[in-house]
């Protein structure tokens, strides 16, 4: 799938042992970006600069409008796939191998999630925390630290900046999709 840039880069996107990735065509691809394998992207969802999705072990899953932001790493492990649920922020520079996010989550940056970890929907995951293996945080936590604890219940508040982070990324990613777009095709040109 080629995704044109004004200055002629173009992200890695191909295939794996025969499996292709699958990236809806309301999908935000950074130029920058590297998607292999068995990937698959939502409606909406966004791909940032320098992130990596290597699903050439198992499949990897992101929802409708989340957003996998820069130098984010997704992999998955033989029997271990990366299912990342709708409206999903994953903040910068983090590591996120053979779990399941659920919706409406909110992973801060430079955390590590590793595999069998599941994070309950509408979950805050403070930045620089790690998850344990097969660590199971329940719905409307935060959590935070070298071993995930909890830190105390996502309160309303909490849950508006979750849906706040998950809907700038995605006006962000219309401007940088219409921006990678050659000067001919881009909106109101003439």
């Amino acid at each position: 799938m080629e995704r044109p840039t004004t200055d002629g880069i173009y992200p890695l996107i191909d295939s794996v042992s025969g499996n292709t990735p699958d990236i809806h065509s309301t999908a935000f691809v950074a130029p920058t970006a590297v998607i292999l394998g068995a990937a698959r992207l939502g409606a909406r969802s966004s791909v940032w600069y320098h992130a990596v999705l290597r699903a050439d072990y198992d499949m990897i899953e992101v929802g409708e409008e989340s957003n996998v932001q820069d130098g984010v790493v997704l992999h998955a492990d033989p029997g271990y796939p990366v299912r990342i649920g709708a409206r999903v922020s994953i903040g910068h520079n983090s590591t996120v191998h053979g779990c399941h996010v659920e919706d409406d989550v909110l992973i801060g940056m430079g955390t590590v999630l590793l595999n069998g970890s599941r994070i309950g929907r509408g979950c805050i995951v403070a930045a620089g925390t790690v998850v344990p293996e097969n660590r199971r945080i329940a719905p409307s936590s935060v959590v935070a630290g070298p071993r995930a604890a909890l830190v105390r219940p996502v309160q309303q508040e909490d849950l508006a900046a979750i849906q706040v982070v998950a809907r700038a990324n995605l006006a962000m990613s219309r401007l940088h999709r219409s921006r990678a777009e050659p000067p001919h095709q881009r909106e109101g040109s003439p």
